[in-house]
């Protein structure tokens, strides 16, 4: 027999399998459990305690998988993938906040629109685009098809004014003084098409009413913002149909607020209604400051506190919109001065020289039910 020459213990014996061959090396007597990838050059195995169905769990300083003793346990690595998807989530969570925020701001500001104890109900309606907000042209092109002209008639003739769509079905706020007295009325809208009104409601005393178009559907509506928001200085855009003009557009800024401007309470008075003829004429006469301007305002008159322009009004221009840089209605145009019919200017030509008045629009919004009940005055 030859004596291995290799000293004891150098190699492992491996335990044969009973029929006399080793096994080298010896298969394990169980299945190893696959590593768990964590991330790019991370890999994890399963930690110790974890119960298989070799080992049944873990005791006796076995790790639960495989009942291998398990070196004590080092400082833990920073867990900077753990902490980037909690910073992640808090970062979104957050930008959530203030954009759920800003949404809930956009639909408070769209449903409430700055309604206050004094006003009315809000008749939502056509506003600027957001990429258009600030622009002359914006608000032009958002605000003209809820703008129409008047045509009134009556015993004394025509007149053409203005006014402003708050339904969808018809419903047309102006003034008073352009339909008062009339017979019949006839409404155009920007698009050109004609539709016959009837006159639902009037306050002589603010120079507001509430004509209903017939047989109307679908209508683009405006928005009635917040005058008492308007400061001076504040930019703005005037619609209307002066000299029979359909749809022109004026701009310019408030002038000044509050001011008091004395009209004719019915159509009697003074020139009469707010145009006479087609091609200019009268216009409707107002006092401010102790004087008289376009004309004799008669015996019956109102006084009301108005937002005055510099943004070119002429005749026609009653009832039209003054409209803020959002879209909103923040007055009814109804009263502007002449100079041909100032006395102190009487060689100067007709039309606006940056004087023109509205009454402000949280007026209407306290009248609009009133005026929906029929009442006239």
């Amino acid at each position: 027999m030859t004596e291995s020459q290799r000293p004891s213990g150098e190699y492992p014996m491996y335990p044969s399998y009973g029929n006399g061959d080793a096994a080298y090396p010896p298969p394990p007597s169980y299945q190893p459990a696959p590593p768990v990838a964590m991330g790019p050059g991370t890999t994890v195995w399963p930690a110790p305690g974890t119960a298989d169905a070799y080992t049944g769990g873990a005791g006796n300083g076995g790790d639960g998988l495989h009942g291998l003793p398990q070196p004590a346990p080092g400082p833990s690595a920073p867990r900077r993938r753990v902490r980037r998807p909690v910073a992640l989530l808090a970062a979104v969570a957050i930008a959530a906040a203030i954009v759920g925020g800003g949404t809930a701001t956009v639909i408070g500001q769209l449903t409430d629109n700055g309604t206050d104890s004094t006003a009315g109900s809000v008749i939502p309606g056509t506003t600027v685009s957001q990429s258009s907000k600030g622009t002359v042209s914006g608000v032009a092109a958002a605000l003209s098809p809820t703008i129409v002209e008047i045509g009134a008639t009556s015993t004394s003739g025509q007149s053409t004014g203005s006014g402003v769509v708050i339904t969808s079905d018809g419903e047309i706020v102006t003034n008073n003084h352009v339909v008062a007295g009339a017979t019949s009325i006839k409404v155009t809208l920007s698009t050109g098409k004609t539709y016959t009104a009837e006159v639902v409601g009037t306050d002589a005393d603010k120079d507001l009413a509430l004509i209903k178009l017939q047989g109307a559907s679908g209508l683009k509506t405006a928005t009635l913002g917040d005058s008492s928001k308007v400061a001076v200085g504040d930019q703005v855009v005037a619609i209307g149909s002066p000299e029979g003009l359909t749809g022109t557009v004026t701009s310019g800024i408030v002038s000044a607020l509050d001011r008091d401007v004395t009209v004719a309470k019915d159509s009697d008075s003074g020139s009469g209604q707010e145009q006479g003829g087609q091609g200019g004429g009268q216009q409707w006469p107002f006092e401010f400051g102790g004087q008289q301007f376009n004309g004799d305002t008669g015996e019956s008159t109102t006084t009301y506190k108005a937002i005055q322009t510099d943004a070119s009004l002429n005749p026609g221009n009653s009832g039209g919109a003054l409209i803020n840089m959002n879209g909103e209605i923040i007055g009814i145009n109804s009263a502007m001065y002449s100079a041909s019919s100032s006395s102190s200017s009487s060689g100067s030509s007709a039309g606006s020289v940056g004087l023109g008045f509205a009454i402000p629009v949280n007026t209407l919004k306290a009248d609009l039910d009133t005026l929906r009940a029929g009442n006239s005055s």
